[in-house]
């Protein structure tokens, strides 16, 4: 190269395009629906009728809690209203006969009326009795405990042979539907309000009116095979972390996300259309975290630009001030030329400058 000869430097010219906005996010996956199972009678377990850890359907019986007390509150309770319904055939009789005696003056008013009352003591006496066996009733059947929802069912903490009473803090078990299950994601409160900005704006817009597809990560770096959709934003601000948290609905057909598993979610809730992005090559920031680019300028010397960028999507940024649709920007050779230089161009493509390769050095000055 000649003395004089400018200094080779790699640029990208910068051209809108449409991008999809990917925002990635730390999340925990939690069951959809979850029933703790509890006895609502007290007794002796009998049976155990699942395997831990399958598939179980909403009513199947779980447990069976010894019914011989129960049988027999309930062989009582039948007998009651049968003994409730004999007194009161037996008085409807008497008061109707009455009814027509104390028109023709045989008996006097005060027998009448007393007749009356009796029959409806009587049938209000029947009905506590039907009420006795239809708790009579409901209490048998609960010594059948069955599953509320459809779902897979967690470990035992109950044996046969086990006491449990009614309503006891301790759950016998749990049912979860894991089948779609929740992610819950947080996401800061300044984000989300810069997000929802854009969209109003028309920076960005809506893939979907309501959801938002999103994707995850696994705690090994696998990419999950199933598409989600984020269906919920809260309402409140976390005022200790200034976070918010959003819900996702995620398939789980394969049983693979387990409830409590850290995951990271890429959300894409939106596009932009005529996105300006620079490679993270291209960008240095100051101590103070002020973004900025050298761009190839006038007569091919070298110009710095004051940047605002958004955020990171992969290896590039958003840029949405300081450069404009044809800049040059140098992504390689930096460090081998400072503001108002003048340069030579060499355009390189944005998949060289992620996958690493360089602009050849120019050859050293000889020496003359």
């Amino acid at each position: 190269m000649k003395p004089h000869e400018p200094m080779q430097v790699g640029i990208v010219t910068i051209q809108p395009q449409r991008q999809a906005i990917t925002i990635e996010l730390p999340g925990r996956t939690s069951a959809r629906l979850i029933a703790e199972i509890r006895p609502q009678v007290g007794g002796i377990v009998q049976k155990r009728l699942f395997e831990e850890g399958t598939q179980v359907n909403a009513g199947q019986v779980l447990y069976e809690i010894d019914p011989a007390s129960f049988r027999a509150t309930y062989a009582s309770a039948e007998a009651n209203v049968a003994k409730a319904e004999a007194t009161v055939s037996s008085l409807v009789i008497t008061a109707r006969r009455n009814v027509e005696l104390v028109k023709i003056d045989a008996i006097s008013q005060q027998a009448n009326d007393e007749s009356q009352a009796a029959l409806k003591q009587a049938q209000a006496e029947l009905g506590m009795a039907k009420a006795a066996l239809q708790t009579a009733r409901i209490n048998l059947e609960r010594t059948r405990i069955t599953a509320p929802i459809a779902g897979r069912v967690d470990t035992s903490t109950v044996t046969p042979g086990a006491l449990v009473t009614a309503n006891q803090e301790a759950a016998l078990t749990t049912v979860q539907q894991l089948n779609p299950l929740y992610v819950d994601i947080t996401q800061s409160s300044a984000d989300l309000l810069r997000l929802k900005h854009e969209l109003a704006n028309g920076t960005l817009k809506k893939i979907a009116p309501n959801e938002a597809p999103i994707r995850l990560l696994l705690e090994d770096g696998s990419t999950y095979l199933h598409p989600g959709r984020l269906q919920f934003s809260g309402v409140t601000v976390n005022p200790g972390t200034g976070a918010v948290r959003l819900r996702a609905l995620v398939p789980n057909p394969d049983g693979l996300l387990m409830p409590g598993m850290y995951v990271r979610a890429l959300l894409e809730p939106g596009v932009a259309e005529q996105a300006l992005m620079v490679p993270q090559e291209g960008i240095t920031r100051t101590a103070t975290g002020s973004a900025s680019a050298l761009v190839v300028g006038v007569d091919s010397k070298v110009e710095k630009r004051a940047l605002t960028v958004t955020r990171a999507i992969g290896r590039l940024w958003q840029v949405t001030s300081g450069i404009q649709a044809g800049d040059q920007v140098i992504v390689d050779g930096l460090q081998r030329v400072k503001v108002g230089d003048v340069v030579k161009p060499v355009l390189v493509g944005t998949d060289s400058v992620q996958s690493g390769s360089k602009v050849p050095s120019a050859p050293p000055v000889a020496a003359r």
